[in-house]
C-alpha cells in the first residue's frame, strides 16, 4: 500500500513505515494541482496543518482509507465527508501539547519584556535600555480561553510564575478547574474584563472563529496583551490591528494567521502580506507551535504508527470514531473482535431482511465503553451484503441509509458468565439472537446460536449445520468431509429437545466449496448448511 506525506515529519516515522512494507512518497510543499492529480494512487495521506484535505481532494482519492494529521487540530480536514466515505481520520493530540504550551508562554514573556524589540535594537547597536522598560508577569491575571490539554499546561506553568489563572471553557467540568488551580469564569466577558494577559487554546470551529473581535477587545483592560498559538482566525485580525494601533491592546503574540503564508516559500518569492506584520508591538512567529525536536519526533513517529495500524485493519483511536483511550482500546479489543464475529453470522446463515439490531451488554460489560463494540457488531453484520467498504467509521451511516435501527441495552445480572455480549436480529416476522463471552480476558466463545446453547471457540472457517436430532449425523459429517480431504479442527453440537432439531458447528482448516456444501444439504437428516467465514 502507498502512503503520501505532504508536510515534514520525523525521518524515523518514514523509516518505520518503510520497514513495515509500505511504499512512502514524501512530497513536502507539493503544489495543489499536482496533489489533486496523484492522490488517486494512494491508500493514505499524512498532513500537518497546511494541506487541505477537503471534498475536492477526497473525491479524487478513491483508494484513500486513512487520513493522518501529524498534530492535534483537524480544521484542515473535512471529517464529516471522510466519515461518509468510510475514511478513517487519525491524529496525535498528545504529541505536541508541551511544545505548543511553551510557545504560548514564550510569546507572553516576549510581550511583557519587549524581548524581540530589544533584540532588534541591540543588533543595530542600540543599547539604550531605558527605552525598553517592560512589566512582570508576577502577580498579574492570565485569562485562558479553552482549558483543554494545552490550556491546562499553560495554566500550570503560569501559576508557577505566580500569576493568577482564570479561564473560560463551557465544556470543561468544575472538577478540572479545581484540579488545575484555575478560577472558573462563567462568561467570556468576565474573563476579558479581568485579564492582564489573554491566551487562547481552542479548536477553530464555527463557534470559535473570530470569537475575539472588536466588541470583545473593547471589553478588555486597557494595556492587555493577547497570545494566539492555537489556530489562525480565532482573533479577528483587523480588529486586533486597530486595537494595537490605538494603544488599547499593549501587544500581541501571534503564531498563527488567517490565511497563513506559504511556510516553504523563500523570502524572494513570498507574496504574503498582513497589516499585523507592520506593528512593532506584535510578535509574529511562523506557526512554530509544534516545531521542537521533541514534538517533531513524537508527532512523526506517533502518526505513522497509527496510519500503519489502521491500514492493516487494526482498531485504532480515530477522530471520527467514539473516543477511546489507549488502555481502553487494549481492554476492549477481545469484545470488539467478538462483536464483529457475532454480527457476521446472520447473513451467512439467514436471508430474511433485518430491520433492527439490538446489542445487549451484560455483566462486567455494562461498565465498559460500549459504543465501539456496537459499531463492530454492525460492521460485521453489514460486510457480507455491502459492496462498498464498511468500517467502524461509516457502518452506522450505511445502516441508517438502509433503514436499519441500532439499539444498545444493558443488564448487570448474569448467572453463568462474568460478561455476555448478545446481538439480536429483528425481522418483520421474528427475533433471532447470538451470544458470546470472553474468558480469561482474551478467549472468545460463542455460547448461544439462535437459541441453541454452545461453548464454541470461533475460528476463521466454520460449517454451521442444522439437522434432525438422530443417531449417525456426526458420522455422516466426518465421512463426507474426510473423503474430500477436509480436516475437522473442532466440532461442537447442541440440541434443545431430544429427537427434534440440533445444530453443529464444525471448524475446518479452509473454506469449503459449494459442491461439498450442496452434498451436505442433500444428505438425509440435514436441514440447513451454511459456510461461515469469521
Amino acid at each position: 500500500m502507498r502512503i503520501l506525506i505532504t508536510e515534514r515529519i520525523a525521518e524515523e516515522g518514514i523509516d518505520y513505515l518503510k520497514s513495515n512494507g509500505f511504499e512512502v512518497d514524501a512530497k513536502y510543499g507539493i503544489a495543489r494541482d499536482e496533489l489533486l492529480e496523484i492522490i488517486v494512487n494512494y491508500d493514505a495521506i499524512i498532513v500537518r496543518s497546511v494541506t487541505k484535505v477537503n471534498r475536492e481532494l477526497l473525491d479524487k482519492g478513491p483508494q484513500l482509507k486513512v487520513v493522518g494529521r501529524a498534530g492535534n487540530g483537524i480544521d484542515n480536514i473535512d471529517v464529516p465527508f471522510c466519515t461518509q466515505k468510510g475514511i478513517l481520520v487519525v491524529n496525535t493530540p498528545e504529541s505536541n501539547t508541551m511544545a505548543a504550551a511553551e510557545l504560548a508562554i514564550g510569546l507572553a514573556y516576549c510581550l511583557f519584556r519587549n524581548i524581540p524589540k530589544v533584540h532588534t535594537a541591540a543588533r543595530n547597536r542600540d543599547f539604550r535600555r531605558n527605552r525598553f522598560i517592560g512589566n512582570e508577569l508576577d502577580g498579574k491575571v492570565v485569562g485562558i480561553i479553552g482549558l483543554g490539554r494545552i490550556g491546562s499546561i499553560v495554566a500550570r506553568k503560569l501559576i508557577g510564575a505566580n500569576m493568577k489563572a482564570i479561564a473560560y471553557d463551557p465544556y470543561i467540568t468544575d472538577e478540572k478547574f479545581t484540579r488545575n488551580g484555575v478560577e472558573k469564569c462563567e462568561t467570556l466577558e468576565e474573563l476579558l474584563e479581568r485579564s492582564d494577559l489573554i491566551t487562547i487554546h481552542t479548536p477553530k470551529t464555527a463557534e470559535t472563529y473570530g470569537m475575539i473581535g472588536e466588541k470583545e477587545l473593547e471589553k478588555c483592560k486597557k494595556g492587555v496583551r493577547l497570545v494566539n498559538a492555537a489556530r489562525g482566525g480565532l482573533f479577528n485580525e483587523k480588529a486586533l490591528c486597530e486595537a494595537v494601533k490605538s494603544g488599547h491592546v499593549a501587544g500581541a503574540g501571534i503564531d498563527v494567521l488567517d490565511p497563513e503564508p506559504g511556510y516553504d516559500t523563500p523570502p524572494e518569492k513570498q507574496t504574503f502580506s498582513n497589516p499585523l506584520l507592520e506593528l512593532d508591538n506584535v510578535v509574529i512567529t511562523p506557526h512554530l507551535g509544534a516545531s521542537t525536536m521533541e514534538a517533531n519526533f513524537n508527532v512523526g513517529t506517533a502518526i505513522t504508527k497509527l496510519v500503519a495500524e489502521a491500514l492493516k485493519g487494526e482498531m485504532v483511536s480515530a477522530v471520527n470514531m467514539p473516543p477511546l483511550k489507549g488502555g481502553d482500546l487494549t481492554q476492549l479489543k477481545p469484545y470488539i473482535d467478538l462483536a464483529e464475529m457475532l454480527g457476521k453470522i446472520y447473513y451467512q446463515a439467514e436471508k430474511e431482511r433485518v430491520e433492527k439490531l439490538e446489542i445487549v451488554f451484560s455483566g462486567d460489560l455494562v461498565e465498559k465503553e460500549t459504543r465501539v463494540i456496537s459499531l463492530s457488531a454492525l460492521k460485521g453484520f453489514l460486510e457480507p451484503i455491502i459492496e462498498e467498504k464498511v468500517n467502524y467509521v461509516n457502518a452506522e451511516l450505511i445502516a441508517e441509509r438502509m433503514g436499519i435501527e441500532l439499539v444498545e441495552s444493558r443488564s448487570s445480572h448474569l448467572d453463568k458468565y462474568t460478561n455476555l455480549l448478545t446481538v439480536k436480529f429483528f425481522t418483520k416476522t421474528r427475533e433471532l439472537s447470538i451470544s458470546g463471552t470472553v474468558f480469561a480476558k482474551q478467549e472468545l466463545r460463542i455460547v448461544d446460536f439462535f437459541g441453541y446453547k454452545l461453548d464454541f471457540e470461533p475460528s476463521p472457517f466454520v460449517i454451521a449445520i442444522q439437522n434432525i436430532d438422530k443417531p449417525g449425523i456426526i458420522g455422516k459429517i466426518g465421512t463426507l468431509l474426510g473423503s474430500n480431504d477436509i480436516n475437522i479442527a473442532a466440532m461442537q453440537w447442541s440440541r434443545n429437545r431430544r429427537g427434534e432439531k440440533a445444530v453443529s458447528f464444525v471448524s475446518v482448516d479452509g473454506e469449503v466449496g459449494d459442491d461439498i456444501l450442496a452434498r451436505l444439504r442433500e444428505t438425509e437428516g440435514f436441514l440447513r448448511v451454511s459456510m461461515l467465514k469469521l
